[in-house]
């Protein structure tokens, strides 16, 4: 059994994380976040120790480390703001324990080589969240797609919609500087999984970058990929009814749609059996979809060689 930690549990993704670490036999021994709404430890790990503070949370997982070895932490679960990640990460292994810290593991390249640095000194390792390299049809698919020896490039389409409110704006997701914007907030796991699929960008130009939509086209080695993403109800391609789900997903490979729809509801808990197993993605794992999103983030919208993702298109369209 091992002990595990986690900052940002009152998030969004935190109840997946709990239920992975109960799931796989291990036990949470403290938790950590500036908002005290975390009744869901109850459910879960409810002798855990909470902390609103990080320092005295810092402070407690050191004394653990010292004092009570059967209790120091072994895995630090890192749910909290994207621009928090890289600190939560280094507490790890400041404390002897590995990191699994979700999307985006950091928010710059260079935070990469810097960790890398701290992986040696430390001998402990960072691990990502990449959820969808583990989901079942998306694995089959990887395989089929590896098997073909055709060389043809494959079309691909990226369309996610997820509809967010005003309050989305005025929160940390909604500031660039704190969650690297759309392209890395909420794409950044789409992106993972085409270069996963179809191999290392080789060219790419951005379409469309608002804060709350985002478009462009990407030249893989395998693939042609034109995407969109969008917070906003007027993309949905249905009109959205209450209570109904407001998310729209889509991959098209060569005019055919990519079924993944189910199967994600333990796809954490499979994350971290292959992390406790040795397996987990780290960060070379991550890499190609960080530096993506970080020249998505400063670069300029223009169309050149590729062709927009039709809803972009009648976007600039109208725009012009």
């Amino acid at each position: 059994m091992s002990n595990f930690a986690i900052t940002g549990v009152a998030g969004f993704v935190a109840p997946r994380h709990l239920r992975a670490i109960r799931d796989t036999g291990n036990r949470l021994v403290a938790a950590m976040d500036p908002h005290d709404s975390v009744g869901v430890l109850d459910g879960f790990f409810p002798s855990a120790a909470f902390f609103t503070e990080f320092e005295r949370f810092d402070r407690h997982l050191e004394m653990l480390r010292r004092r009570q070895p059967e209790n120091r932490v072994h895995y630090l679960s890192v749910c909290a703001p994207n621009h928090l990640h890289d600190a939560h990460i280094r507490l790890a292994l400041r404390i002897g324990a590995d990191a699994l810290c979700e999307k985006p593991l950091v928010l710059n390249p260079w935070n990469l080589d810097a960790l890398a640095e701290l992986e040696a000194e430390t001998g402990r390792r960072v691990f990502t969240v990449l959820q969808l390299r583990v989901h079942p049809s998306l694995v089959a698919l990887r395989e089929r797609l590896l098997a073909d020896t055709s060389g043809r490039r494959h079309q691909v389409c990226l369309s996610y919609i997820t509809t967010r409110g005003p309050w989305y704006d005025y929160s940390w997701k909604g500031d660039v500087e704190r969650s690297g914007g759309i392209a890395t907030n909420i794409g950044i796991h789409f992106f993972d999984l085409l270069f996963w699929l179809f191999g290392r960008v080789q060219r790419a130009e951005l379409h469309l970058s608002t804060p709350r939509r985002a478009a462009g086209a990407i030249e893989l080695e395998r693939a042609d990929v034109q995407w969109f993403l969008s917070l906003e109800t007027a993309d949905l391609p249905f009109v959205p009814e209450p209570g109904k789900k407001t998310t729209f997903r889509s991959i098209t490979v060569d005019g055919e749609e990519v079924e993944f729809s189910e199967g994600f509801t333990d796809l954490h808990t499979r994350v971290y059996e292959e992390v406790l197993a040795g397996r987990g993605h780290g960060l070379e794992d991550a890499r190609p979809s960080i530096e993506f999103v970080y020249g998505v983030r400063r670069g300029t919208p223009g169309v050149g060689w590729a062709t927009p993702h039709p809803q972009a298109l009648a976007l600039i369209r109208r725009v012009k």
